[in-house]
């Protein structure tokens, strides 16, 4: 497995966040982005999960709730890719992916964009 710290990957994850266009990230509204090592273990390969209520689902009910959820894991991620630069680019697949979803597009569209 490729060696990278926690804190070299947190790092990739905000770069990856800092390329996301401006435009869409001043669209971002109540959506918090965390790292953590290990997905559940009941799907040990997860590299990202977005969880909470995308943006074309809110309606004059949302107000009041925790901030919706992106994690990205490492060790998955480090596991898949066998160099930095493999790592730099899942990262940044991985973070777009997840963050598509608080846009609300689904996994099908995100497949047919590439960013499966």
């Amino acid at each position: 497995m490729l060696e990278m710290t926690r804190e070299e990957f947190e790092e990739l994850v905000a770069e990856a966040l800092d390329r996301i266009p401006p435009e869409l990230t001043r669209l971002m509204d109540n959506v918090a982005v965390f790292v953590e090592d290990e997905p559940a273990a009941d799907d040990p390969e997860l590299l990202g999960l977005y969880e909470g209520t995308p943006l074309t689902d809110r309606g004059e009910w949302y107000a009041g709730v925790l901030p919706d959820r992106v994690t990205i894991y490492r060790g998955p991620t480090l596991r898949m890719c066998e160099s930095r630069e493999d790592v730099v680019a899942e990262t940044e697949i991985t973070v777009v992916h997840e963050i598509a979803h608080h846009f609300g597009i689904d996994d099908e569209r995100l497949h047919a964009l590439g960013y499966g």
